[in-house]
């Protein structure tokens, strides 16, 4: 047995034992709740994704009612999750699939990455998960599986190569299990102390939250979701030491258009 085979037996068993199969997202097909997951797993742990995913669809349950909403009523929805500007490039991008497809999602990875905030990986997975589109994708787990497996000891291992591994081993026509396979292969691996990511040529270690502009930035937006503030009553939000940072906070959110200065307040857009 070669070893793409072997590969593809572990990970197909795995699956059938321990798959995550209850993930709500896993339970449908439509691309614009796929899209919602997906862009709110960048970067966020699966469990603190669940009840946000489900409490967003429930008040977003279409593109088009997310579309209809307004950037504070999006960005209400999103407090706690974190990194909110994929909130405001979500919200755009219902409102370009409204505007420019009549709210029919596409079908090629060309134009679902074009959306605002859709890079690659995310528009192959919309693609892999909503068309069982036989593409290839990375992330993280995916990652982990490929290297754990086919890369043990090599060092600066490029997404090239973990490509071409995953182009050998892609169950075709199943790809929507297959990456679901090999995403909670990848996750148990992790869990069981297995990761081999910082192996990889792009590897860049997250910053911890506290004390990072991040979370500087999450708390300005969570307290304009309440109402206006005017620039003194933000910076009271943190120590005396950290203002520099509600400076700079407040540079980056009006720039990226996720607040607007109305005469000495800040206050989200209308």
């Amino acid at each position: 047995m070669s070893g793409s085979a072997i590969f593809r037996k572990i990970v197909w068993t795995h699956y059938k034992k321990s798959g995550r199969h209850d993930l709500p997202w896993r339970k449908t097909k439509d691309p614009y709740r796929i899209l919602v997951s997906e862009v709110m797993l960048q970067q966020t742990q699966v469990e603190r994704v669940i009840p946000f995913y489900k409490n967003f669809l429930k008040k977003f349950p279409t593109a088009r009612a997310l579309a209809k909403a307004s950037l504070p009523e999006v960005l209400q929805s999103w407090q706690g999750l974190g990194y909110n500007r994929r909130a405001k490039m979500l919200h755009q991008a219902a409102k370009e699939l409204i505007k420019n497809y009549g709210g029919e999602f596409p079908k090629s990875v060309e134009e679902i990455q074009a959306f605002p905030g859709v890079g690659p990986y995310t528009a192959r997975a919309v693609a892999t998960f909503a068309y069982n589109q036989d593409v290839i994708m990375i992330e993280t787990n995916i990652r982990t599986a490929v290297i754990s497996h086919f890369f043990p000891n090599k060092r600066k291992i490029s997404d090239k190569e973990i490509e071409k591994i995953l182009a050998g081993v892609l169950s075709k026509g199943k790809s929507r299990e297959w990456y679901s396979a090999l995403m909670d292969y990848g996750a148990h691996l992790k869990r069981s102390g297995v990761s081999h990511n910082a192996r990889t040529r792009n590897y860049t270690k997250q910053s911890k939250f506290a004390g990072s502009l991040r979370e500087v930035r999450g708390a300005i937006l969570r307290d304009l979701t309440t109402g206006s503030r005017t620039e003194a009553r933000l910076k009271h939000l943190f120590d005396r030491e950290r203002v520099p940072q509600v400076h700079q906070a407040l540079h980056d959110l009006s720039t990226e258009g996720l607040i607007q200065k109305r005469g000495k307040a800040f206050a989200l857009p209308l």
